[in-house]
Order: C-alpha cells, then structure tokens, then sequence
C-alpha cells in the first residue's frame, strides 16, 4: 500500500498584477521580466489570507476526491508565509473546513513544502498510523515581498493549491528529500528579530532576500541529481517518465534542467506564466492545471520535485490513479 492522490483542488486570488502593472512602481519592464523567468502576470491577495486560500483549495480537493473533512485524519501544510506563527496553518484550515478528527501541523521547507508533506504522510501510511490526509501548499508571499526591490517583487504571487492522499495499491512509488543549512542566506526572510526592555530596541519584520544566481545554480545541480537517482532506484529510463511536474521558480531554471536531463520541454508542464513563482503552492497548482487540461492518464509516471530555501530540495515517483 502507497499514498495515492484521490483528489486535488486550486485556488488562487481574483485579482492579477500584469508585469506592466509592476512597472508602475519599480524600474522594470514586460520584456525584461519575461525574458528573464517567464513570468507574465501573477495573482496577488487584497484580503484573503494564507489560511483562506488553503481551506477554499482544500475544500475543492475533498470535493474530487468525494471525502468528507470529517474522514481526514491527518492535515500537514507546507507554507513560509503563515498567518501566525502559532496556531499552525493547518490548525487553521482544519477549523475552517470541519476536520475535526484530523490531526494537523505545518511543514516549513519553503518551496519543497508540499514534497515534504507528502513524503510525511507517506511514512505515515506505510506504519498504518493514518489511513486519509490532506496536503496542502499555500502562500501569500505578497505580504513578505519588498514592493522597492525589483529583483524580487516581479518573481512572486500568491495561491494555494491541496491533494487528498488515500492509502491505495497506485501512488507513490518512491520519493527522497534533503537539505543544506550551509546555503540558507541564498534566500531567506527573517522572523521579527531580537528586541526588548533590556536592547532597548524593537522586534522588526523582515522581507524576502535572495541571491538568485545561487538559487539557480543550486537548483539546476539538485533537481536533475533527485530525478535521476530516482529513476536509477527503481530501474526507469527517460522513457518511463510522462511529465517531470517541477517547482515552478523560473523558466530558464526548468529549461537548464531539461537540457542536462536531455529531455523535451513538452515533459515540462508550466503554469509560471500565469501564476509567477508561488513557492510551495506551485507543484499542487500545476497539478491541478494538468488535471483539468486531461494531461494525465491511467498508470502515467510522474516525478515532482521541489527546491527552495534552507536550502532543501526534494522529489517523488508517483504512478497516476486515472480515478482523480
């Protein structure tokens, strides 16, 4: 028995900022930021919070699936913009969906998020402990994106997006994770700093930094080492593999691992167009684009994989259970 994806379910802000829009108020342009990442437009919160983005994402994954919240007993979100530092995410998403015999927690990997929350649940099903879960990978990274930094505010938008995981025959075949706490500063977003009656200072917030040629390099060695240890573990070829269903950070990030892959783009599904970089909401949202486009069919080898801050990175080997 294996985690199998019985259901996933999207959403995303109403309101779209065009990268036009963002040449409003920074020195940029729609032709350099294409040029550069591929990114055209992303959707950006007026409102909603992270919260309220994953429960309306959750609530459509429990509605593919055709599972009751009640049924749930587990809840990990993978998120690095929570609305509070306590109660967790997914404490929040459990109280507004009715989950209430779920245990729930949060994941912080950044944009492997959700490849970590499914790796959990998967070691979950495999002791027997739980039976249902629901993962969730939700951001509102406009609230910790620098407006004034144009290096970083035209990458980023917010969304969520959620798969309902049923213990099952069809699912994950086999998955791996890592991390390296000696590249964190490459991209980083403190927490309110030290500040009290005795430094005689105040706590201050801070905002999302990044060192994008590290991130690039870092990405384009990790992805393509993930993939290809998973498919030497379980004896694939190239051929085997339908979609390689990557973090969506950068379009020349996905085009440089396809070229040391030596695989095609059109195994590379993209939604970052549309959505820009949406951290550990990506994968689910391109999943859900792949669904509902029919892209996906009955025994289709799938590998995700995900990377980002920490720096962390991970994948899964997943066989496609037509009945989502």
């Amino acid at each position: 028995m294996t985690a199998s994806i019985a259901g996933i379910g999207a959403y995303v802000p109403e309101t779209i900022v065009t990268n036009d829009d963002l040449a409003k108020i920074v020195e940029t342009s729609d032709e350099w930021i294409t040029s550069r990442t591929g990114i055209r437009e992303r959707r950006i919160s007026t409102g909603e919070e992270t919260s309220d983005l994953a429960a309306e994402a959750a609530r459509r994954a429990l509605a593919a699936a055709g599972v009751k919240a009640e049924d749930l007993d587990l809840i990990i979100m993978g998120t690095s913009s929570p609305d509070c530092n306590y109660p967790s995410g997914a404490c929040e998403v459990q109280a507004k969906i009715g989950a209430v015999n779920a245990a729930a927690f949060d994941v912080s990997a950044a944009c492997a998020g959700f490849i970590f929350a499914m790796n959990i649940v998967q070691g979950f099903f495999k002791s027997g402990i739980y039976q249902t879960a629901l993962v969730i990978g939700a951001e509102t990274l406009s609230k910790v994106t620098d407006w004034t930094d144009r290096s970083t505010c035209v990458l980023f938008g917010d969304g969520a997006g959620a798969a309902v995981l049923k213990n099952e025959k069809t699912g994950i075949l086999d998955m791996l994770m890592g991390s390296d706490g000696t590249k964190g500063e490459a991209l980083m977003c403190k927490s309110r700093t030290l500040g009290n009656f005795l430094t005689g200072t105040k706590p201050e917030i801070g905002f999302m930094t990044m060192d994008g040629q590290e991130v690039f390099r870092f990405a384009v060695k990790r992805v393509p080492e993930s993939i290809e240890t998973l498919m030497k573990r379980n004896h694939m070829e190239k051929d085997d593999i339908r979609y390689y269903v990557l973090h969506q950070a950068n379009e020349r990030i996905v085009e440089a691992v396809a070229r040391r892959l030596k695989e095609p783009m059109d195994k590379f599904p993209m939604t970052i167009a549309k959505y820009g970089n949406t951290s550990t909401a990506s994968i689910p949202l391109l999943l859900n684009d792949m669904v509902e486009q029919g892209m996906l069919k009955d025994g289709d080898k799938i590998i995700m994989s995900g990377f980002g801050a920490g720096m962390t990175w991970g994948a899964v080997l997943l066989e496609w259970k037509q009945s989502v």
